[in-house]
């Protein structure tokens, strides 16, 4: 019983999927929508009918249906029909849809299945087809017709292009394959040389339309084979004309035919087109062709009812007309000016080459004389040559001058050239404006005198001017205010331009301007460079942009500088000037500067320049740098003071004799050393460190002698008593002894005592007992002048004392040594010899 309960729901749902199924042998189930073509955007309606008696395992459970448009689910409503069916009724507002499926499932024990589906297609009628046209090809006789079909109706459609004769009735002519908007109609349904009624009709589900009716004769549109030129040549008399024959196709030659002659020159821009011409003829002439040209000709032929179609172009074939002499004038310009101390007149020539209905041919040159061309003489040529322009010199007070051109047919008249001063009034006023890329438009106001004629000259504006050509027009009209001129023109580029009114007798004063036909940024920004800088200034300059760069007016620079802060200023300058100075900037400050060039038509940034203001001022760093020089200076000044003048020099560095550092404080004699002299109260005698000097000096306005004399007994007087400085434990430093005089050398007592040294120890160390006094007798000077020296070594000169031995009106001899003095002759004795020391 578990197996069997199991199977159930299986078996049940097998049998829902065999009886259910759309189209299902049984039939239990049906789908029907109220058309399946409806209008785009009209509402659809269907419905889905369960019979359950016919569908076995439905009739005890309860069913339910529901709807899906293609995979969309859409809700419906459902019902008990009669005879125990189940209804459900749809319906779909303003449908959308060109084409989509509707599938009706059925529900039934959580079972789903689909049970029957419906295609809907929705569009519009057929758009109505237009611009028919048919052609009849003679080669088989078939009529081809063209037409346009018009919008999509998203629905199937059929097109058939419908044939009727004046007594026959419609018939199908031919249907397009492969939707194609054109067929062939066989020459069987054709009635030729009667009018027939041909149209296209378009049907589909929701309608039918049909074209605008053609009524031909098939003959009518027949399209003919081309004629072929046969021949084209000059007629001698009339020399602009030409003969032209021509042969039509054999297929044609039973037919009346009208056929168009069409040429035209390479600079002609269309086709000069003759009509009229009857085919039959197969000559024609033709008159006002241009000499020394070359011609390109074209025919083409139709029948005579002129409803039928032309032929195509026949091949073309070429013809040069021939030459004739230029006539005509020439439109020449000129500028003159002395030529210097010669006497002649520089003038240059520059004229229009002529046009092509006056050069009646190919110019081969020009030629320029001083005088018109009389029989049987030809003037002086003073120019001949092949270019438009031409530099010559002519004699002073020539006003006229004659140009002519020349072809293989012959020379043209010559054209008079008065060389005009120009003195004349200028015009009112002048503005150039765009007349295209590659043009400009240049108005002017007429002054009030009449102007004959007017010229425009016009030249690209450059930085090197004499490689740009000068451009030039003449316009013969004095009416005219506005001309357009084309030549050489070209975008992003400044043209100089100027107006010459042309008087009967002068040359007006002309006016100038400048335009661009099209502008752009710059192609580059200038170049700063610091010219100069401050603590709270900078001043910049650049050099401007070449005119060939600029692109359109420069209409002004902008500079823009921002420090380490970001703080960015920005100032306009006018595009005349080229420096500028930035003002109100931070001292000892980083900045970063930038220039911008702009026209109306945009801007370009140029490289970015950093630069550091200064501490201070360039006066502030003069003042301080003066400053600085005058202490300098005055400290010079007042070193050389101190140096010239002695006694402030004494005032400010006295001179200390140091003996203490001379070899005297190291020196013992050799005598001193074999016997020693001891003196009461000295222990153990030994070498004294030197202590003290005392100098002593002589009287006050004694001369010493001359260098090298040997001195007299009487130049010395009697010296002072020696003294000896004895410091003994309890004063040291203290104690004067004084000593006997020394004799001198031979013992004349010529010896001089210079000073006592007295020995003492060390600083720092314990007193000992008296040491050693030593005194030096010697001949020679200690010092060469006397000097004063602070304590302890004072100088007793300074304190008023006169030594003994020195008296007021004695000179003391002083020579000074080869050497050092104080090692020269020096001596050194007991104190018992010092005797006749001399004061200095």
């Amino acid at each position: 019983m578990a197996r069997r309960g199991a199977g159930t729901p299986f078996l049940l749902r097998l049998s829902l999927l065999l009886l259910l199924r759309p189209g299902g042998t049984l039939g239990c189930a049906s789908v029907a929508v109220g058309s399946p073509f409806v209008p785009l955007g009209s509402d659809v309606t269907a419905s889905c009918t369960i019979q359950s008696e016919l569908c076995h395992g439905l009739e005890q459970g309860k069913v339910r249906i529901t709807w899906m448009l293609d995979n969309k689910p859409v809700a419906g409503s459902q019902h008990r029909g009669p005879g125990g069916t189940e209804v459900s009724n749809l319906t779909l507002p303003q449908f959308n849809h060109t084409q989509a499926k509707l599938w009706c499932w059925v529900e039934w024990n959580g079972t789903k299945q689909r049970i029957g589906m419906a295609e809907i297609r929705a569009g519009y009628p057929p758009a109505k087809p237009f611009n028919l046209s048919c052609i009849l090809d003679l080669s088989d006789y078939g009529l081809t017709c063209q037409w346009e079909q018009g919008a999509d109706s998203h629905l199937p459609t059929s097109v058939a292009l419908k044939c009727a004769g004046s007594r026959a009735q419609t018939v199908t002519g031919c249907t397009p394959q492969g939707g194609r908007s054109r067929c062939t109609v066989p020459r069987r349904l054709l009635q030729l040389y009667r009018q027939m009624e041909i149209w296209v009709s378009a049907t589909n589900a929701l309608g039918t339309a049909e074209s605008e009716h053609l009524c031909i004769d098939p003959m009518d549109v027949a399209k003919l084979d081309p004629p072929a030129l046969q021949s084209i040549q000059s007629i001698p008399f009339q020399t602009d004309c030409v003969a032209l024959a021509w042969e039509v196709a054999q297929s044609n030659a039973h037919m009346e035919l009208q056929c168009e002659l069409r040429y035209r020159a390479p600079e002609d821009p269309a086709w000069a087109l003759v009509t009229g011409i009857v085919g039959q003829a197969s000559t024609m002439q033709h008159c006002g062709f241009l000499f020394g040209t070359q011609y390109h000709f074209q025919m083409r032929c139709r029948r005579s009812s002129a409803r039928g179609y032309w032929s195509e172009w026949s091949l073309g074939r070429n013809y040069t007309t021939h030459e004739k002499a230029p006539t005509g004038k020439l439109d020449v310009w000129w500028s003159a000016r002395p030529a210097g101390a010669g006497g002649q007149l520089e003038v240059q020539l520059r004229w229009k080459a002529p046009r092509r209905r006056e050069a009646n041919g190919r110019v081969l040159g020009y030629c320029v004389t001083l005088s018109p061309r009389k029989r049987g003489r030809d003037p002086p040529t003073v120019c001949n040559t092949t270019h438009t322009q031409c530099n010559f010199s002519a004699p002073a007070g020539t006003r006229r001058v004659y140009l002519s051109a020349y072809n293989a047919a012959g020379e043209s008249a010559p054209t008079e050239v008065i060389l005009l001063e120009r003195k004349g009034q200028p015009l009112a006023g002048l503005r150039a404006m765009p007349g295209g890329e590659r043009s400009l438009w240049v108005r002017w106001e007429a002054p009030p005198a009449p102007v004959a004629a007017y010229v425009l000259e016009w030249q690209r504006a450059s930085s090197e001017p004499s490689r740009c050509s000068v451009c030039w027009q003449m316009e013969r009209d004095g009416a005219t205010t506005a001309v357009l001129i084309r030549d050489g023109i070209e975008p992003f580029q400044r043209y100089n331009i100027s107006v010459y009114p042309l008087y009967k007798d002068a040359v007006g004063v002309p006016i100038h301007t400048a335009a661009y036909s099209k502008q752009k940024a710059p192609s580059y920004a200038p170049k700063l460079h610091l010219k100069s800088i401050s603590k709270s200034d900078a001043e910049l300059c650049w050099d401007p942009v070449p005119v060939e760069m600029q692109n359109g007016f420069i209409t002004s620079y902008t500079i823009f500088w921002a420090n380490s802060t970001a703080e960015v200023s920005s100032a306009a300058v006018n595009p005349s000037l080229s420096s500028f100075v930035i003002r109100k900037l931070k001292p000892s400050t980083l900045y970063k500067v930038h220039i911008m060039a702009s026209t109306a038509a945009g801007s370009t940034n140029g490289t970015s320049l950093t630069l550091v203001t200064m501490v201070l001022d360039d006066i502030e760093i003069q003042f301080l740098f003066l400053t600085l020089g005058l202490i300098f200076v005055l400290l010079i000044l007042l070193l050389i003071c101190f140096q010239k003048n002695g006694r402030v020099k004494q005032q400010f560095w006295p001179s200390v004799p140091d003996p203490a550092n001379s070899s005297l404080g190291k020196w013992v004699p050799a005598e001193l050393q074999q016997e020693p002299l001891q003196l009461p109260g000295v222990r153990e005698p030994g070498l004294a460190t030197i202590s003290t000097v005392a100098v002593l000096e002589r009287a006050a306005g004694k001369q010493p002698s001359a260098w090298g004399k040997e001195p007299s007994a009487e130049t010395f007087p009697a010296v002072a008593q020696p003294y000896v400085r004895q410091e003994g434990p309890g004063t040291p430093g203290r104690g004067w002894a004084a000593a006997e005089p020394c004799q001198g050398l031979g013992g004349s007592g010529e010896t001089v005592q210079y000073a006592q040294v007295v020995g003492d120890g060390y600083k720092g160390q314990q007193h000992a007992p008296p040491r050693l006094y030593l005194r030096s007798n010697s001949t020679q000077p200690l010092l060469l002048d006397p000097s004063p020296s602070p304590k302890p070594y004072e100088n007793l000169w300074f304190h008023g004392a006169a030594p003994h031995g020195c008296p007021g009106d004695g000179a003391c001899s002083e020579e000074l040594p080869a050497t050092f003095p104080l090692l020269q002759g020096l001596r050194i004795g007991g104190a018992e010899e010092l005797h006749d020391c001399r004061a200095f």
